[in-house]
């Protein structure tokens, strides 16, 4: 069937919807950016036109439009194609006026590329993210006592899948290699997650657009998916395209579903075998998402205590604050919510693993 023509209104909507949550996550300057936006941007040029009659759903719950014309922008930016534009944004601080002609002539000079941009969906890999990951990490050594093997579902360039080369605080817990530039310190509530020395004995990711750690191109893309004001998270990520750039690994482009078949189908006697995934359930179709749970339900039910399996998850619920961080394990069949954690990472609300 073809994509619906969303009304000039609904995306304007869009667009100052994605300000509350700017707002929210700690970017005042994208938020000032989207209502900006939804307020000015008229339909007289290729980029206007297109945005404004945007085929398909322009919400963030659809194709996230206020992202993709917000990251082109950025995009620009960051490629140094607009000297104006690149005046107009952080750390600078220019007035609304300022700010919006140099977008207008963005719009207009850079027209090709821009279009080009809004073809793809956003893409992030947020580092902060392996906070939460690590305790649930610490929490699985604690139950086993046994190495681990990783599998991550939707692991865009692998950052998250490097998550043990960095270095933490959470809560009193320090954790990692200390000499590491990629520092993660989230704001810690309730008791501190286990201490424990990990042992990674293998590691894999599949994404259906990897993007390579070290590719300048893939490096622009992520980066500009976040947000110019949060300069704290476009360092942090720089810092760990290094750190994946310099190991083997390299997430496969795949289908999640074809690609978790296959890495279920393996062996992994005397190591846990993780399964996790970050903000990224919710994008995979229903049906895969049935056939998902049907097939680590049935490699939970063959797993034994000396080859167990584990489901970590960080995804929203419906709930809130923030994304619901959730630990399966087999071949107990337990299943629990450890915590829940900012979008970004930036706070964890730690319960832990229930113990009697």
């Amino acid at each position: 069937m073809p994509e619906t023509k969303a009304t000039e209104q609904a995306v304007r909507d869009a667009f100052r919807d994605q300000a509350k949550s700017c707002d929210g996550l700690g970017s005042p300057f994208t938020a000032r950016l989207c209502r900006l936006i939804a307020d000015r941007l008229k339909s007289d040029t290729p980029v206007g036109a297109r945005v404004l009659g945007w085929q398909g759903d322009p919400t963030s719950a659809g194709d996230s439009v206020a992202l993709r014309l917000c990251g082109a922008l950025h995009a620009v930016v960051r490629a140094g194609r607009d000297d104006r534009l690149q005046a107009s944004y952080p750390p600078i601080q220019a007035d609304d006026e300022t700010l919006w002609s140099a977008v207008d002539n963005a719009i207009r000079r850079e027209a090709a590329f821009i279009l080009d941009r809004l073809q793809s969906a956003p893409q992030t890999n947020e580092v902060r993210r392996s906070g939460a990951l690590l305790a649930g990490f610490l929490t699985l050594v604690d139950l086993f006592g046994k190495p681990l093997v990783l599998s991550e579902l939707g692991a865009s360039a692998g950052l998250n899948l490097h998550w043990d080369r960095y270095r933490y605080r959470l809560g009193d817990t320090a954790w990692g290699d200390p000499a590491s530039r990629v520092i993660i310190e989230p704001q810690w509530t309730g008791p501190n997650p286990p201490t424990a020395k990990i042992a990674v004995t293998d590691r894999a990711g599949c994404d259906l657009n990897p993007l390579d750690p070290a590719s300048e191109q893939d490096r622009l893309r992520l980066l500009s998916f976040i947000w110019a004001d949060q300069q704290d998270r476009l360092d942090r990520t720089s810092f760990a395209f290094e750190t994946a750039a310099a190991r083997p690994e390299r997430v496969v482009r795949a289908d999640a579903i074809d690609w978790l078949r296959q890495r279920l189908a393996r062996s992994f006697p005397g190591a846990v075998h993780v399964v996790y995934h970050t903000i990224a359930w919710q994008y995979f179709p229903k049906a895969s998402q049935d056939e998902g749970e049907a097939l680590i339900a049935e490699a939970g039910r063959n797993a034994t205590m000396d080859a167990p399996l584990a489901r970590l998850q960080m995804e929203a619920d419906g709930q809130t604050p923030g994304a619901a961080l959730t630990l399966e394990v087999w071949p107990s069949g337990e299943k629990h919510l450890i915590g829940r954690a900012d979008f970004h990472g930036r706070w964890v609300e730690w319960t832990g693993w229930p113990h009697a």
